[in-house]
């Protein structure tokens, strides 16, 4: 049952400041601005809030996912997230944004996007939110210094001046995509109130690998299954669109797996498996292929089932004859075909940093914050949400389904 702030007899936190004006920190004021008589600050570095927003699901904003459930995260503790995640559902999202007036449509894999098709739409909704709300924003203001006063706490910088508040949401994201908005500001203040962080890795970032394959292969996308392997141990996997660039891997598969390949260490491979079939049915239409266009050249082994490029690539790769013919590949030389095919490995050399990245891997520590309420264990009155703590998700607005929860959990101040 949804608390009721409107009778709520005595505010613990008069004045509460929310640093970071991105998604998170726009829930958290907007919960936290509830509560009659709550006076609350929204302090953001840039000229305005959510501008990395702005930038989400290609400029679309895909807002949230359906499917997203407490197990699809990672961190240190990725249970730390369950409280946060089971209190403020995907559906809890798409009415709080009915509410205020944003449509929504669902596409295949439960990513929910405007009807607008634009990001502008869902900051547009949030911003009317808090003017309405009578929340106090300050643009262009970066919090230099965050201490304990003598009640409650001081925020200062030059820009902001000095700002007393009884209670602080840190908000401030993550250090991924720092042209977009991407700082540490977050790890620093929490630093200064005595709180650590986890180390921090790109996620949701392209995969560099050997460039001689991927370069031949720039632009090209196929849906594939894919594995993280090092030394023979699986580390990770996923299925979905890859495009390749000509450094390596990107798309949703791919970013699914950067973490890991961002965690993994050395001697890391990404293997693809670029058709759906088992060894022995690929085998059999390679086949049937040979004795149905016994004149094609043996370059073209896998027209009309891959995209052109990369079958000529996968062919290349398992050594075959690119001038023959296909009546003149043996059957050893289909097999290992079809065996590339369905096992065609890329060495890692690494990933993209963190401005190419969208989300950061790891931040505050997780078990310095109680979970259910997002207060500090280490100082009352200061609470945590979204990017800047040590969890974070898959690609597909996983990530924006945790700001928007952890916000509104953070938001509720503990009452």
């Amino acid at each position: 049952m949804e608390h009721d702030y409107s009778k709520e007899s005595n505010i613990r936190f008069p004045t509460v400041a929310v640093v970071g004006g991105g998604a998170s920190g726009m829930m958290a004021a907007l919960t936290v601005a509830k509560v009659p008589g709550r006076r609350v600050l929204l302090i953001e570095r840039q000229q305005r809030v959510g501008r990395k927003l702005l930038a989400t699901g290609n400029g679309r904003c895909n807002l949230t996912n359906r499917n997203a459930a407490p197990g699809d995260y990672c961190g240190t503790d990725a249970a730390f997230a369950a409280p946060a995640l089971k209190a403020f559902t995907p559906e809890d999202t798409l009415a709080f944004f009915r509410e205020l007036g944003l449509l929504t449509v669902t596409e295949p894999g439960g990513r929910v996007y405007p009807l607008s098709d634009s990001a502008n739409s869902v900051l547009d909704v949030l911003r009317f939110a808090l003017e309405e709300r009578g929340i106090v924003i300050h643009c262009g203001a970066p919090v230099e210094e965050l201490r304990r006063g003598k009640r409650g706490f001081v925020l200062s910088g030059e820009a902001l001046g000095r700002l007393e508040a009884d209670a602080v949401i840190l908000a401030c994201g993550g250090a991924a995509g720092a042209k977009l908005g991407g700082v540490t500001d977050g790890y620093r203040l929490g630093k200064e109130l005595g709180h650590r962080r986890t180390a921090l890795y790109p996620s949701l970032t392209r995969i560099r690998t050997e460039a001689e394959l991927p370069r031949a292969l720039k632009g090209v996308r196929v849906q594939a299954g894919l594995r993280l392997t090092r030394g023979g141990v699986l580390l990770a996997e996923s299925h979905g669109e890859v495009q390749f660039t000509e450094t390596g891997v990107s798309g949703p598969a791919g970013f699914d797996l950067s973490r890991a390949a961002a965690c993994g260490g050395d001697r890391l491979t990404l293997h693809l498996r670029l058709l759906p079939f088992d060894e022995e049915t690929l085998l059999g239409l390679l086949r049937a292929r040979c004795m149905q266009f016994p004149a094609l050249e043996s370059a073209e082994l896998f027209t009309g089932m891959l995209h052109n490029r990369l079958g000529r690539v996968v062919v290349k790769a398992a050594e075959l004859p690119m001038q023959g013919t296909l009546s003149s590949l043996t059957d050893a030389q289909l097999q290992a075909a079809a065996r590339q095919c369905l096992d065609f490995c890329l060495p890692v050399l690494g990933v993209d940093g963190f401005d190419a990245a969208q989300v950061t891997a790891g931040g505050l520590r997780t078990d310095e914050f109680d979970p259910r309420t997002m207060e500090s264990r280490l100082v009352p009155g200061l609470f945590a949400c979204g990017e800047v703590l040590d969890i974070d998700g898959p690609c597909g607005g996983y990530n924006l389904q945790w700001a928007w929860a952890s916000g509104a959990l953070a938001g509720r101040l503990g009452a």
